[in-house]
């Protein structure tokens, strides 16, 4: 008997037809239209003036809002409480459990977003705890105000929403009845009128995001209400009632209530659909958005009835004359469910006790399910959106294995869930106090340019970290946080943040941050909800990968471990047992001169270098100084010499080179004795000494990260791979079994030699000793201070580098013959380099490299400085520094000898394999 009315969202169609059909407001012409309607229809006026309303209406509004959603249901509910009363615009006040106020309907027109009312400091809150109806007189005067703002969010309503185009389908439905259909798109809230955005802020009003539909997420510029049930033609207009051509052409099984008449609506602006009477105003007038040149698109089987011209009607101001609001009480319990608001009465006057009582009477029979529809719309959204946050969570559980691909699904999930335009993600690094952003948004992996590091104290995300509370900013440029250089720099403008801690167990491990809500004017309270759980799922997430990375990182080291082990045979308890029964030597005993730095220790064969270790801890008081277990220490000194493979020149004897030299420094500069070391961090540099290249492949880090190797995959992310890896192997010798010898050191002691050496070993990375230079020559120009814990530091690391250089010092034949060891190891890896189709360094190819030249290049740039450094620092350090000048006058001289004599040679070997260059060294030399 009548159609039915599909409300599929808010769309962007004609705003002629949005403006009113999609609301439901007419004008004074219309009302007498349908008065004239509802006479012949034998409506009495629409009910106004009957002290109960007309019973057979109001059940078949009752039959008629099953099967409607929450929003169809107030629609419905409206427009019959209009209907009866003779109110121009009717809107319910839903009253949550927790006394929460929103606006989702206002007359037939659903919002895009809710409008949250604040319970306290409102007049509307009255009428809560009285439960008494209340009139415009009882509105606050302080509080008017913001309730026409409220109303005049009606003519800013299309610009958010969109507007509905209505036409008529003859054919739809199997009954082949009329239709009405809705159809359209969300318009950007960017077209979002500045007036509104005021409108918005002063009432401090919360513009929470709906419920999901089927079609996607809903948010500003869409609705929630899916509305399939017949409408009757008072949808349009504030009196209706049915007319009588339709009641006479439409009987059979549908009711009167689904009739809808194929009239088109008046194209005006739904503000003036109010009725206002002429009255004072303390807004100026807001001017419709609508194209009033529009009209509304017909389907060509529906009749027609011309439209109305919004230039025949008078201008009304904003403001209403009469309202009514009146609590109605949930079914069974004694709480506040709706606040039914009448606006303007249409004959003129106040609402009246009569009027009361059709509300109370309507609601009587429909709020039972009104509030069972709302209360199952909740339901179903916490539903979908539980099922949407488990999706995430089954997502984001599925990228443990890598935490910066887990990192980009989180920024991901987190920008769709909320609606934001870009996403932040940072990690925070307690130890240095540091926010950690190792991913960006929009970044792809390929395009990944490092980690940038920020003050854990500073900035928004500082702030969020710090305090562990979640931030919702409405105005990025207001807020005293905001830094506007990121802008600046970027061309990228922030409108408003949502910035949330990222927690596990209550601390916080990261920080995400928000920008630019795309579907509102800012992140609502909504949104502040579905962050909150989601990075509950976070904090989980990146707590399970990092501790997967731990366990797999473990398993790889095991791994390195395992295949050490297996690569070296463990030392058996007769070689032991040798060592620790032999007599220990004296150093002078391995050779006179064993004490001195002019020594070269490669002399020492390597059977009894396990001894000469020994002798030299002896030699320096660490044995008994620090009670090392004898069995203890043999065995791990043999384990460190079977931890070396047989590179040319980074294998055991090179180990052996350093330690001995660090034995030099310590010995003869008395370190120990003049305060310069601790006994503990002199144990510690001999230790490192023997262990800082175990378990040397023969390669650089550059090689281990091009090369994709298993210790790339392991320690590139912290850098010095090869380093690192030494250092974890002396760590795993040291735990073996029976090879403890540091067992009777204090927990303390313990603790500090394990940083120790690990200090000293990543020190032999050239790239951070250059880095340290510049504060070693300050500590030479100064002179060392014995109380400063910083120049202890940098003391170890330079005797250290000076130790690993130390074959540049000796004589030069000896040095030479290191240079050699040296660069056949260079060369294979530049073979190596070369196989797999990359270009190695110049001092790594055999066909380029000038090996003179290098070197002087090397003794220039790297070790004459250390040696330097090191002889100011102590003058009983003169004698290496002399050395290593006379090694670089020789080199010289040998490169001017090497271009004179074989100037097209392009062997750089040469300069080892041809004796006679050394002969006319000599000669040049007497």
């Amino acid at each position: 008997m009548g159609a039915k009315l599909a409300c599929v969202g808010g769309g962007n169609q004609d705003s002629s037809v949005g403006g009113a059909a999609a609301m439901g407001v007419t004008d004074a012409q219309d009302a007498a239209q349908a008065q004239e309607d509802a006479v012949h229809d034998g409506g009495g006026g629409g009910g106004a003036g009957e002290e109960g309303g007309d019973p057979r209406r109001l059940l078949e509004v009752c039959a008629s809002l099953a099967g409607q959603d929450a929003a169809g249901i107030q629609a419905k509910l409206n427009t019959y409480v209009s209907w009866a009363c003779g109110a121009r615009l009717v809107f319910l006040i839903l009253v949550s459990e927790e006394e929460e106020l929103s606006v989702h309907v206002l007359g037939r027109h659903t919002l895009p977003c809710p409008l949250k009312i604040p319970v306290s400091n409102n007049s509307f809150s009255r009428a809560l705890t009285t439960r008494r109806p209340m009139t415009l007189k009882d509105i606050e005067p302080s509080h008017r105000e913001d309730l026409w703002r409220l109303l005049g969010l009606l003519q800013d309503s299309d610009r958010l929403a969109g507007h509905r185009t209505v036409s008529v389908d003859a054919t739809a439905g199997g009954d082949h009845r009329p239709c009405l259909k809705t159809n359209g798109s969300a318009k950007s809230v960017d077209d979002t009128s500045s007036r509104f955005k005021v409108l918005s802020r002063d009432m401090s009003v919360d513009m929470s995001r709906s419920g999901r539909g089927e079609g996607g997420r809903w948010g500003i510029g869409g609705s929630p209400l899916n509305m399939s049930a017949a409408a009757h033609k008072y949808h349009r207009c504030s009196l209706p009632a049915p007319p009588p051509h339709a009641h006479r052409t439409h009987m059979g099984s549908c009711d009167s209530l689904e009739e809808e008449s194929a009239i088109p609506v008046c194209p005006r602006p739904p503000l003036q659909g109010l009725g206002c009477k002429a009255a004072a105003s303390s807004m100026p007038p807001i001017e419709s958005s609508h194209n009033h040149s529009a009209k509304p698109q017909l389907n060509s089987r529906a009749t027609s009835r011309p439209s109305c011209d919004p230039s025949e009607s008078s201008s009304v101001p904003p403001s209403p004359t009469s309202l009514l609001c009146v609590p109605v009480t949930a079914p069974g319990k004694d709480t506040t469910a709706v606040l039914v608001c009448l606006v303007d009465k249409v004959a003129g006057g106040d609402f009246s006790n009569t009027d009361v009582h059709k509300v109370e009477e309507c609601f009587r029979y429909t709020v039972g399910m009104l509030v069972n529809t709302t209360t199952a719309e909740r339901e179903r959204r916490l539903r979908t959106q539980c099922q949407a946050l488990l999706n995430v969570a089954q997502n984001l559980f599925t990228h443990l294995d890598d935490v910066t691909v887990l990192l980009r699904e989180i920024m991901a999930e987190a920008r769709q869930l909320t609606d934001a335009e870009r996403c932040s993600l940072f990690l925070l690094d307690r130890e240095q106090n540091q926010l950690v952003a190792k991913v960006f948004d929009g970044e792809s992996k390929e395009e990944s340019c490092g980690e940038v590091r920020l003050p854990a104290t500073q900035g928004i995300a500082g702030h969020v970290a710090t305090t562990g509370h979640l931030l919702n900013i409405r105005d990025a440029y207001a807020h005293p946080l905001f830094y506007r250089g990121f802008d600046e720099c970027t061309g990228f403008k922030t409108r408003n943040i949502l910035c949330f801690p990222i927690k596990e167990d209550g601390q916080v491990i990261g920080v995400a941050e928000l920008c630019n809500k795309t579907t509102g004017l800012h992140f609502s309270r909504f949104d502040e909800e579905i962050a909150t759980a989601f990075s509950i799922y976070c904090g989980i997430s990146i707590a399970n990968s990092l501790l997967y990375k731990k366990v797999f990182d473990t398993q790889v080291r095991s791994k390195l471990s395992n295949e050490l082990m297996m690569f070296h045979m463990k030392v058996t308890q007769e070689e032991v047992d040798r060592l620790v029964q032999a007599e220990v030597l004296p150093p002078e005993a391995f050779h006179k001169d064993f004490c001195s730095f002019k020594y070269f220790p490669r002399q020492v064969a390597d059977a009894c270098t396990a001894m000469a270790v020994i002798s030299m801890m002896e030699r320096l008081g660490m044995i008994n100084k620090f009670r090392l277990s004898r069995e203890s220490l043999a065995r791990f000194t043999l384990m460190v010499r079977k931890g070396y493979r047989d590179p040319p020149y980074h294998n055991w004897l090179h180990a052996f080179s350093v330690t001995h030299f660090a034995f030099l420094l310590l010995h003869n500069l008395c370190l120990t004795e003049n305060g310069s070391l601790t006994h503990l961090e002199a144990l510690a540099l001999i230790v490192s000494s023997m262990c800082h290249d175990l378990d040397h492949r023969g390669t650089t880090n550059s090689f281990q990260v091009a090369s994709n190797s298993v210790l790339a995959s392991l320690y590139s992310s912290e850098g010095s791979v090869m380093e690192r890896h030494h250092l974890a192997q002396a760590m795993c010798i040291l735990n073996t079994d029976d090879c403890n010898f540091l067992e009777n050191l204090s927990r303390e002691e313990y603790t500090l030699f394990l940083d120790l050496m690990r200090d000293i070993i990543l020190a032999t990375d050239l790239a951070h000793h250059l880095r340290i230079v510049p504060e070693l020559r300050e500590i030479a120009a100064v002179g060392y201070d014995p109380s400063n814990q910083r120049h202890h530091e940098l003391l170890i690391c330079l005797l250290m580098t000076a130790a690993d250089l130390s074959d540049q010092t000796k004589d030069w034949q000896s040095s030479k013959h290191v240079a050699e060891l040296i660069y056949k190891e260079f060369f294979t890896q530049g073979d190596l380099e070369k196989a797999m189709g990359n270009m190695p360094l110049e001092m790594m190819d055999r066909e380029k490299a000038f090996i003179p030249e290098l070197q002087l290049q090397f003794l220039d740039d790297v070790a004459i400085p250390v040696y330097e450094i090191v002889a100011k620092l102590f003058p009983g350090a003169q004698e290496p520094y002399i050395s290593i000048q006379a090694s670089r006058r020789n080199w010289a001289r040998l490169r001017d000898v090497y271009k004179r004599r074989k100037p097209e040679s392009t062997s750089s070997l040469e300069v080892f394999e041809d004796d006679s260059l050394d002969e006319e060294l000599e000669k040049e030399d007497s």
